[in-house]
Parts: structure tokens; sequence; C-alpha cells
């Protein structure tokens, strides 16, 4: 319910109330008539039929969209020798975020170098076999034998060869130093180690995230009694604490399938596309869903209502002559529109500045 405290001037009263004029003299003393200043102070507006729409407010957090965003994991144990880069930072694709020295990459090229020892031998073996077999010297079993060994020593080296692969690949040193680099254009939202941290084989957590931040999430609680007003494709807007007349438009991509057993509450997700970069993860949101339901009604703008005495009034400008209060039923207010029961008809003209004045002025007359 609108509540106004008017103050209104003289000079105002005067454009209402002066007749000194012939062109805006009324006909009679009982009629109202708007004055030529006057009609350059209001606004006009219309009413119409629309579909009613159904607001939710809902509470949340800004979080990453899981599909722009990359966790690096150690590859094995070691100690981080190099890890400068701060919380926040933008990362290019390739960038080391880190170096670790490690023991088992190291035993990794020692048994490298071991293999190709053994490799080197057995192709040896092999081709002497070889030639023993062709001169009548070896047997069909001394060569089965030097072939199997020379293929146990090729499968062994690949097999470190995968391993140092997996390990890094490139990125590894026969010293036991590998790198960690970012696999996409981001930024460093998480980072768990610093330069001199140890990394243990039994670690199960990611070390950095990287996420490009141009798509973030927005994780709404909705509780049980309003689940059925939520549905998939519905509109939202999301403000944020931090930036209060900012409000973002996105729409419901999922609905959760369980209620939290702590909160009792259901989550549903909005995706939204972070332009100006300002959302940042774990924020507080606010997030209003908006329900368009197939009903409709006769809807006027919210600015055209006049609240007296706990009841609620429109002016209707028919000309200049013709102007006229109508108290109105109101249904529901949605921002800048307001749906009515009754009391105007759609395509009736609404004063929508000024419209207070005008409204005390026809009490008055």
């Amino acid at each position: 319910m609108k509540r106004y405290v008017v103050l209104i001037s003289s000079s105002l009263f005067l454009l209402l109330a002066c007749q000194s004029k012939p062109t805006e003299t009324a006909a009679s003393d009982d009629q109202f008539r708007i004055s030529d200043s006057m009609m350059k102070m209001i606004d006009i507006d219309s009413a119409s039929v629309s579909n009613i729409d159904e607001v939710l407010t809902l509470t949340g957090e800004i979080a990453f969209n899981e599909n722009s965003v990359r966790k690096i994991f150690p590859r094995s144990s070691g100690q981080v020798l190099k890890a400068d880069l701060s919380l926040g930072e933008y990362v290019r694709k390739g960038q080391v975020l880190a170096v670790l020295k490690s023991a088992d990459v190291a035993g990794n090229f020692a048994d490298l170098s071991g293999a190709n020892a053994d490799l080197t031998i057995a192709k040896r073996q092999l081709d002497n076999t070889e030639d023993l077999f062709k001169n009548g010297i070896a047997s069909d079993k001394d060569l089965t034998e030097a072939r199997q060994n020379y293929e146990k020593a090729v499968s062994a080296k690949a097999r470190i060869q995968a391993s140092i692969s997996i390990n890094g690949g490139s990125g590894t040193n026969a010293d036991g130093t590998y790198t960690l680099v970012s696999p996409i254009d981001g930024f460093l939202v998480e980072k768990k180690v610093n330069t001199g941290s140890y990394v243990r084989a039994d670690m199960s957590d990611n070390l950095f995230t990287v996420s490009d931040l141009h798509d973030v999430w927005v994780m709404a609680n909705v509780f049980e009694t309003d689940i059925p007003k939520i549905q998939v494709g519905y509109k939202v807007q999301v403000s944020t604490l931090a930036y209060p007349g900012k409000i973002y438009n996105g729409v419901i991509e999922k609905v959760g399938e369980m209620l939290d057993p702590n909160n009792k509450v259901m989550k549903i997700r909005v995706s939204l596309r972070n332009e100006d970069m300002k959302l940042r993860p774990e924020m507080f949101a606010k997030v209003t869903v908006i329900n368009q339901r197939s009903q409709k009604a006769t809807s006027i703008p919210t600015k055209a209502l006049v609240s007296q005495n706990g009841k609620n009034y429109v002016v209707i400008y028919r000309s200049a002559t013709d102007v006229q209060i109508a108290e109105v039923d109101v249904m529901n207010t949605i921002g800048d529109k307001t749906y009515i029961r009754s009391g105007v008809n759609p395509g009736d003209k609404l004063v929508t500045r000024n419209e207070l004045l005008l409204f005390q002025q026809l009490l008055g007359k």
C-alpha cells in the first residue's frame, strides 16, 4: 500500500483553479477542467490486458560453473619448489602454476635408464642368436627365447614411459621435478599449496582450481511449499549485496530431485553470463523467479495508483474536461505493473504523473 506525504505549492493549485483566461474556463461552475499549463505537467498511460506474472523471491549464492572449471591435482607425491601465483590472478593456458620435486618421478627416470640398458642387451642377444640360427648353430628354442627376452624389455620400457607420461610427460625431468600447468585461460580461484609445502601420495584433494568466470551458476534454495511454483525455463532476476542496483537476467536450467535432509530445501540452478566479471563464487544472491501464468487480467502502471484511507484509486483521463476518480480492486503488484480485478477497463487512459494533485483537486471539486 503506497503512502504519500504531499506538499502542494500554491502555484500548482493556481494552475488548476485559474479561470481568468477564456480558453481555460469551464462551461459551468461544476465542471472540472485541466488547464493547458497543467496538461504539460502530467503523463498518461493506458490500462491493458496481460498475463499475470507470479513472483517468488529466493536466497542463494554464486557458484562455479562446473562446465568451465578445471581442477588441477598432483601427479605424484613430493615437495612444492615453486608456487608463486596469487589467488585471483588471471592465467593463460599452459602457464606454470607450480613446480614439484618427486622421488617417484626421479625413480621413474632411473627405471627408464635401466630399461634402456636391458633393451640394448636384449637386442644384441637377439641379433646374435638370429645369426647363429642362420648358420645352424642356434636352435629354434634359443631364437624363441631371445625374441621373448627382447619383447619383455620393450614392454618394460613402454610401461615406464607411460608412467612418466602420466606424471607429466614433457613437463617432467630426470632430476625428479615436474610442473603443473593451467589447462585453460581463466582466473586462479583456488590455491591450496605454497612454496615449501609437501604433497603426500594419499592426498585426494586438488591443489588449484582455474575458472574462466565468464559463466557462473547461481544455486538457490526452494522451500517445500514453493516447489510447485518452480519449473525449468522460468525467467529469473539475480541481484547481490555487493551490487544491489545491478540485475542479472537468467533462466532456471536445472531443478533438484531431492530435498536437503538438514534444512528441507530443494536446490535449483541458474546459469548467468558474467560479462562484467563482477560476480564471484560464494557471493550471496537474491533470486527473483518470474512465473508468467496463462491467466490474464487487467494491468495498470503501478505509478498510477493513489492510496487513500486504505483504498486504491486511479485518475481516469478522457479529455481535459472529462477526468474522473475510480476506485480499483488490486489483485497483485509486481514492480512497475499492478493487476486489478475491477475499477478500470482495458484501454482506459490513466494519469501517471502528478496524479495525486489531480486526485486532490477532484475530491475538492
